[in-house]
């Protein structure tokens, strides 16, 4: 073989959406004039393993008739060969996985009826190649890990994202063109599940996604999930659960509608998103009704967790966080495999966490584990055992502050922040525990089948709590009821299976989804005992009264099935224009159980749900994107006449763009009008009785962007206008505006790391939020102001050693998270300084 005339690094791989094409053929890949008469024949591809990876081979006796385009996606090597087809034996796909260390996958298919597209996918970062001609052979692909490659060495002076040529692979050619290297994506996540339960890019999806990577979470040092929930663009805490209150789950509204959690694609029933983030790889909301793909829910959006998983490399990492408001928090993340062959492997994270409040009395603490194990069976065939516990206990849980002297005037002057309503005797603790597992076959290139269960035990319990039941006309006695011996436990478990597969019909392509999910959940014990309680001074508080009598006292217990069939189909009409298409049934029933009163009630209900969405793209960078979509909610109980009422219906209609504006920053813009329907209210003919005639209407504009603007200069946020209203209710006036639901709120996060010189691992992060007054109730009686907060942040990498230092609520504003109505308004976080220090090994 003939010496390279050419030798090149190239260290910034282009991505799809921002690509010039590096036209080559293999004896001078930097010609520009090649003869494309004929297509040529790719007769075999083989991968052989070296000791540096693996050498993938297309077997041709034509490589010099050949072109070829270099692109990245995310951990993608992606290589589009012009003017070739494969014929292969099997057909015109090959697909291979699990090929060597930090490799993962390597696919060649017909990308169109002149191209073929090699993928090759790294495990932990974009995999390095290397490009030989062989007279024997054709093309080789001599591919290594980043890891393995000495990709990223911070203690050279040498760039990080940059290596030197490589040595010839095991085929003992010579390298004739092109060593390849690039960085993951930072804050900017090309793909995700949440939109179609597949792995798909964010710009093939005709529907507003929005992606928090575990980098943004890191530089934040987030220690709970409505932290982290900040950084969706428009979202807002709802109920009684933001990180102060030491509540066992989150509830959020996004577009003024709730929203829905769930993790890894499946439901868990009541604490879906716990506050424990140390096992979160990244969080993705989809932004809308989602029943079509996860079954009944609310309208405003659905989060999902996703969860670290296993990885084929030893990975070692502790972490130690201290702050003010006796913080303190340890964290230990261990990975790897359990056998030489990496057929099994496992993850292990587990942390404690120690907070207290500004408020009077509050103490809370959080013990988190969470075991992973995948065992790849086959070539084929992998299963994933996956489980967490969480065992949290609260001092004096929060129970919020009434609004006349926090968010309103109030006679007596302003109540302290610091207040404390209840009992400082008061304790709560919520235990969950979940296992399941996920069954992956792989029967060809195009089909495969995807099984997965889970199993969520949730039992919280306390025994004494005074309760607000009203302010007197003092305007500082609060009246409280006495609540104790509650208890709330919890089951439910999930099962769903899915078959994908890929086909085409002439020369539209097909990703076609038909799935099956069933659902149980069961009330095994809800149970408590209301006392009267002595009121309380909210100016001059006096504690330790005891609580009088038994007024009242409730037990009960229930069930709720469900059955779920989805199909779902993604088109390619053609390469720059797709169709959405989906479809799912559902059937429910419940029963409830009067467990005093020895009663029982049932409902049941069936439900279809569709949507529709195109996407358009004129020019690669940039997706024009329509969509149609519904949730449903079931209504229990029945109207006067005994009918039983039918589900709440949410119906959304959007329209966007979404644009990849470099290679590393991405921007969505998206329109949308949103209205849910069917929804209880008085019935003005029937007292004590409900019609369905309520609706809810939100329209409103996003924008997110999220990426690295320059090197080293990274960027998450966006603004988000919503105008939600009541459009028509017997209860509440026309034209009210929904509760805890701001008509402007805008967020950004940006931080800067030095890049090279003495400094080089320097870095520093600046956030601010902006979120506009807030409606408290559905009544409008009152307001929660706006507010702006900032947040800084500054931190050092050097090897494997990063240290931290967080500022949050810098300049130490007093702003409200949410209001569940006039008595309790819930205080924001107060300044806060939090230290990091870790190490990984």
């Amino acid at each position: 073989m003939a010496e390279s005339q050419h030798s090149r690094v190239i260290t910034e791989i282009p991505t799809l959406t921002n690509s010039q094409p590096l036209s080559t053929d293999a004896r001078d890949l930097l010609s520009q004039n090649i003869e494309n008469d004929l297509v040529v024949k790719i007769t075999q591809v083989k991968v052989n393993t070296t000791n540096k990876g693996i050498d993938v081979i297309l077997e041709t006796t034509a490589s010099e008739k050949l072109q070829i385009d270099v692109k990245s996606q995310g951990n993608n090597f992606i290589a589009d060969i012009k003017n070739a087809q494969l014929f292969l034996p099997s057909g015109n796909r090959f697909s291979q996985q699990q090929l060597a260390q930090g490799i993962t996958t390597v696919t060649a298919t017909n990308f169109d009826a002149n191209t073929i597209r090699l993928t090759v996918t790294g495990e932990a970062g974009l995999p390095v190649v290397e490009l030989y001609d062989s007279p024997r052979e054709g093309l080789v692909f001599a591919v290594a890990s980043a890891a393995a490659s000495g990709q990223q060495q911070p203690e050279t002076e040498q760039p990080a994202n940059q290596t030197q040529p490589q040595q010839p692979s095991a085929s003992g050619d010579e390298p004739i063109e092109l060593v390849v290297t690039g960085e993951q994506d930072g804050y900017r996540v090309p793909n995700a599940s949440a939109g179609t339960r597949t792995d798909t890019p964010l710009r093939d999806i005709p529907q507003s996604i929005q992606v928090i990577p575990q980098e943004v979470l890191r530089d934040q040092q987030v220690t709970s999930t409505s932290e982290a929930l900040k950084n969706i663009t428009g979202l807002t805490i709802s109920g009684a659960g933001g990180a102060n209150t030491g509540t066992v789950d989150v509830q959020f509204k996004t577009r003024g509608f709730d929203g829905n959690a769930i993790r890894n694609g499946l439901p868990t029933g009541f604490a879906a998103n716990s506050l424990e983030v140390s096992n979160i790889e990244r969080i993705e909301l989809l932004k809308g009704p989602a029943s079509v793909l996860f079954g009944q829910g609310s309208p405003g959006g659905t989060l999902n967790i996703i969860t670290k998983q296993p990885l084929r490399d030893p990975f070692y990492a502790i972490e130690a966080t201290l702050g003010n408001n006796d913080l303190y928090r340890g964290a230990v993340d261990l990975s790897g495999p359990l056998n030489n062959s990496k057929t099994v492997l496992y993850r292990l994270n587990t942390s404690y966490l120690n907070r207290e409040a500004t408020t009077d009395f509050f103490n809370n603490r959080v013990f988190f584990i969470a075991p992973v194990l995948r065992w790849d069976i086959s070539e084929k065939t992998n299963l994933t055992l996956e489980a967490d516990y969480t065992d949290q206990k609260n001092e004096n849980g929060l129970r919020g502050l009434p609004a006349e002297g926090t968010v309103l005037p109030n006679p007596n002057g302003k109540i302290p922040l610091n207040r404390y309503i209840g009992e400082p005797d008061y304790n709560q603790g919520g235990k969950t525990g979940r296992i399941g597992y996920k069954l992956e076959h792989q029967f060809s290139d195009n089909w495969s089948f995807r099984n997965a269960f889970n199993a969520t035990f949730f039992r919280f319990d306390f025994d004494k709590l005074g309760f607000p039941v009203g302010l007197e006309d003092d305007k500082r006695t609060l009246d409280r009821v006495g609540v104790t011996d509650y208890k709330e436990y919890y089951n439910a478990y999930n099962l769903t299976a899915d078959l994908i597969g890929k086909f085409s019909t002439g020369s539209i392509r097909h990703q076609l989804l038909f799935g099956v999910d069933l659902s149980r959940t069961d009330t095994i014990e809800s149970t408590g005992v209301y006392t009267t309680a002595l009121s309380i001074d909210l100016f001059n508080p006096v504690y330790g009264q005891p609580f009088g009598a038994v007024t009242d006292q409730f037990k009960s217990s229930g069930s709720t099935d469900t059955l779920g069939i989805y199909v779902q189909d993604q088109v390619n009409l053609t390469n720059n224009l797709k169709l959405l298409l989906g479809g799912r049934f559902d059937t429910s029933s419940s029963t409830s159980r009067d467990e005093l009163a020895n009663t029982e009630s049932s409902d049941s209900s069936d439900a279809f749900t569709p949507r529709f969405g195109i996407v358009y793209q004129p020019i690669e960078p940039i997706s024009l994107y329509a969509s149609y979509s519904r949730s449903f909610t079931p209504n229990s109980g029945t109207d006067f006449f005994g009918n039983l009422f039918q589900p709440e219906r949410g119906t959304q209609y959007e329209v966007g763009i979404k644009a990849d504006i470099s290679s590393k920053l991405s921007a969505t813009l998206a329109f949308y009008d949103l209205s849910k329907s069917n929804i209880l209210t008085e019935d003005p003919d029937h007292l004590n009785f409900q019609i369905q005639i309520g609706e809810q209407r939100s329209r409103g504009i996003e924008l997110t962007l999220a990426g690295e603007i320059l090197p080293g200069w990274k960027f998450y946020g966006g603004y988000a206008y919503t105008d939600a209203q009541i459009t028509d209710d017997n209860s509440y006036p026309v034209g009210n505006r929904l509760n805890n639901t701001p008509e402007n709120a805008f967020n950004l996060w940006t931080t800067y790391e030095i890049q090279k010189g003495s400094l080089q691992g320097l870095g520093f992060g600046v956030g601010f939020f902006f979120v506009g007054d807030r409606q408290g109730d559905l009544e409008n009686t009152f307001k929660l102001p706006s507010y702006f907060t900032t947040d800084a942040a500054i931190f050092y990498k050097r090897g494997q050693l990063r240290t931290q230092l967080n500022f949050k609520n810098l300049f130490d504003v007093d702003y409200f998270d949410t209001a569940l109505n006039d008595l309790r308004v819930f205080p924001g976080e107060p300044f806060t300084v939090q230290g990091t220090i870790s190490w990984e090994f």
